[in-house]
Order: C-alpha cells, then structure tokens, then sequence
C-alpha cells in the first residue's frame, strides 16, 4: 500500500531551476527539507498560538495534536495533499458562548468532539456522491453567511474581556499587527499575527518597567493591580513532560452551539484542496472527500483528549506558493517539529502568559478578518445580494448571531448566538427557495472555488529571486490559485 512516504530527489536537491516546482512526491536534500518544515511551523504559529489560548485550552497539547493531526491528514490522503493542520479558529466563538453558558473545558472539547464526528461523515458523503453534495446543501450564500456570523458573534469577547485589561498596549498592537499584515511581503505578512504578538510581549515589558503594574480587570470582574507581563509560571515550568490530557464532556445545548462551524470546516478543506490542485497540477477532486474525513478524524482524536479541533491551514500554502516547494516531506518534518514543542511545558507557559492586551489587539483584526472572509466568499462566488432569495435569511440570520438572539422553547432548552443564526440562514434559504418564482433562482458556483487569492508578484519578490528568475516565474505561476483562510 502506497503510503505517500517515499520521495525521489529533485535535480541536485538543492535549489529548484527558476520556473519549476517541487512536486508532493518529491523533496529537496534533507537539511533543506527539514529548514522548509520549520518554516512551516513558524508559518502557523501566529493562528495556533492564539487559538488555543482564547479557547482556554492548554497550547502545548494543542500544538503536538496539530502534529499528530498532519500525519492522519499525510497518511489518509497518501502524500497527494501537501497540507499542515492546525488549530481552528472558527471554534474561537463557540469557545467563548460555551464558557459564558458555565461550560468547562471538557465542555468544550465534548462539542468539538461532535462536531469532528459530523464531519468526518460529511467527508464520507462526498467521497461517496460527489462535490455536487456540498452546493447542494451549502451554496456560498449560506457557506458565506455562517463564516459572517461566527466572526462577528467575536466581538464582544474583545471589547469586554481582552481591551479592558490594557487598552493602550491593545491599540500599539492593532496598530503594529495591522502595518505588518499591509505592508510585509511574502512569508512575512503571513506570519503577521505571529510577529505582534512578539512586538506585544516587549511592549508590555517596556510599560511594566516604566510605568509599574497596571490597574485594571485581570480575567475578573474587578480591577486590580497587576503586570501586563508576568512570567512567574515560565520559571516554574519544566523543560521537557507531557501536556495535560482531559476527557471531553458532552451537553446537548453547547453541542448545538458548536455544529454551524462544521459549515466553515468544509468550506476550509474544500478551498484548500481546489487551490492545491491547481498550484500543483494534479487534479485533487478525488481527495476533497477524503480530505474533509481526514480532517474530521484528526479533530476527534485531537479533541478526545482534551485538545482543539484541526483544520487545513492557509498560511501554509502562502509558504508553498511563495517558495514553489510542495513537497509533503517537508510537512512531515513540521509535524516532527510540533510534537516536540508540545512536550516542552515551558513553551506552553510562555504561549499562556500573553498579555490581555496583547489579545485585545490581536483579536480586533483576528477576529474581523474572519467574518469578512464570509463577504469574500460571496464576492468570489459572485453572489448576488439584490436577490431576496440570498438577503433575506443572510440578514436575518447574521443579526441574530452577532446579537446573541435567543428563542426558549422551555426552561431548560433554547436556541441562540451561532446556532440559531445558521439555523434560520440554512433553513430559511431552502424553505424559501422552494416558494420563490423561478427567476428568483439562479444557479450559483460551486462553494470550492476558494476564498482569497494571492499577489503573484508579491510571492516572487518574496522568495527574492533575480530578475531572469522572477521572469521565468511569472510563465510558470500565470493563474495563482485562490486559497482559503484558517
């Protein structure tokens, strides 16, 4: 059985002729590869540093599950889909409405765990019937709508938990963050978030030694004196042990918070696939369904033992498209390296001991960036928003989960937030579409179109190769793929 573990070298393997690729089942020399799966792991430290902290989850497991769900993903799809998977962004929000409800961590990883399962069994039905599958039920105008939502429902986890604790350092680090994300280049800008939150860390050092503790709320409902940095867990931290591992609890009303997101995770995995396909060459249709079912079993594994779900991560094919290296050695090796941050305690103390305000500034841009992808994903699919078929239930169902909307149907059940919002997008737009007249319904593109594409001069400029190269790029790279964000 073919594994997609054996790689044959490319050219010299040492540097690829300008204008060529190094294809999945091929690999520079060793040294180089392991360089180019380090990379990759800084690529995505920036979204799984963060996600797993706002979540309440530990980094450190969070990290090593993200390493052990890339080699599920590399096995499943037998080395065609070069991918690393990590942290999911998209649960930030369920996160926080679960923990609002009382919810514990177990609480968490429980509904996540449901939610790795629903889509594992999406992955199997459309590698048994087909893409058509996934228009049918999520066309862009619901796919679109659901990621608005999520990102939106965000924002008061900002502006009542995280801005609160240090506003200043909050606006210094929105301001960095977003300078660095507009005007980098190339694998820089993708590892934005990853560079503010370093300039937050030096920022809340330089205020503690000038100014002394802050007065503010601190993770309570009181303000009390304290430091924006305070490090005392790294030094009591070990070097090298386990992360803490939990079993996940399951309740009915966070379970139904956290399901819409499964929504997001296709449209994630179904972008990636498309955008792989195309900068690669190689036809990946066959593999989405795999993909997602991939994705699904790496999420239930990750979250059975207390970690977060996983998904295919966008700043990794930033790396791939800016250095033309698509090979999954280099992936194995990424995955290598997070398995043995994740057995290093201290590295998790120092990922939890990020300032409040640092989050505050992060997550203003983190967190709109990902409802504005729900917009891109209609501009992409060209959706048409003077149609009442697509404006009404988008309308009402993203008022009534950014709003927190609730519907009680008894004292111990009701609906609200994330989850009443997909459910009034998707079953308003199909009870709907089966009254509209005929031309109130327009066939729509198929959702795995992608969600963002990249600058193609700006890929060149980063891999910083000389004017013949850059030349002989561009007749290679005509077409860049669009991708999708985690």
């Amino acid at each position: 059985m073919d594994l997609g573990v054996r790689w044959r070298l490319h050219g010299d393997g040492r540097t690829p002729a300008p204008g060529a690729v190094v294809r999945p089942d091929e690999r520079l020399s060793w040294p180089r590869t392991v360089g180019l799966g380090a990379q990759h792991v800084v690529a995505m430290f920036g979204a799984s540093f963060v996600a797993p902290v706002l979540m309440g989850l530990d980094p450190n497991l969070a990290i090593m599950m993200s390493g052990v769900a890339t080699v599920i993903f590399l096995l499943a799809t037998r080395g065609r889909v070069p991918s690393y998977l990590g942290c999911s962004l998209s649960f930030v929000g369920v996160a926080a409405v679960i923990r609002a409800q009382g919810g514990t961590s177990a609480v968490v990883t429980g509904a996540v765990f449901v939610v790795g399962i629903v889509l594992f069994l999406a992955g199997l039905a459309v590698q048994r019937f087909g893409a058509r599958i996934i228009h049918a039920t999520m066309p862009p105008i619901v796919t679109g709508a659901v990621v608005m939502l999520i990102g939106f429902n965000l924002a008061p986890v900002t502006a009542a938990t995280y801005w609160p604790q240090d506003q200043w350092t909050a606006l210094l680090v929105m301001l960095f963050t977003g300078l660095a994300v507009v005007c980098l280049r190339g694998f820089w800008s993708r590892i934005a978030i990853f560079l503010g939150l370093i300039f937050g860390y030096g920022i809340s050092w330089v205020f503690d030694r000038v100014f002394g503790k802050i007065h503010s709320v601190n993770g309570g409902a009181e303000a009390v004196d304290h430091w924006r940095l305070d490090l005392s867990g790294v030094g009591k931290a070990d070097w090298i042990g386990l992360p803490s591992f939990h079993a996940p609890s399951f309740e009915w009303s966070a379970i139904l918070v956290a399901l819409p997101v499964v929504i997001a995770l296709i449209a994630e995995n179904a972008g990636h696939v498309k955008a792989v396909g195309e900068m690669t060459g190689d036809p990946l249709d066959d593999k989405l369904g795999t993909a997602i079912a991939a994705d699904g079993a790496a999420s239930i594994l990750s979250t059975a033992v207390g970690g977060p779900p996983n998904t295919t991560y966008s700043e990794n094919i930033g790396v791939m498209a800016a250095t033309r290296v698509y090979s999954t050695a280099a992936y194995w090796a990424a995955a290598g390296f997070a398995l043995l941050f994740g057995l290093c305690p201290k590295f998790g103390a120092v990922v939890a001991a990020i300032p409040g305000g640092v989050l505050g500034g992060i997550t203003v841009i983190l967190y709109g960036m990902i409802g504005l992808l729900g917009a891109q994903i209609w501009i992409n699919a060209k959706v048409d928003l003077r149609n009442p078929l697509n404006l009404v239930p988008a309308a009402a169902g993203i008022i009534i989960g950014v709003g927190g909307v609730s519907l009680k149907f008894t004292d111990t059940f009701s609906l609200s937030g994330i989850a009443l919002g997909t459910l009034v997008v998707i079953t308003g737009y199909h009870a709907l579409r089966a009254m509209a007249p005929a031309h109130l319904k327009v066939q729509e593109p198929l959702l795995d179109a992608g969600t963002s594409t990249y600058d193609k001069d700006a890929e060149q400029e980063a891999t910083g190769q000389e004017s013949a190269g850059q030349e002989a790029g561009d007749e290679a790279s005509k077409g860049q793929p669009p991708v999708t964000r985690s």
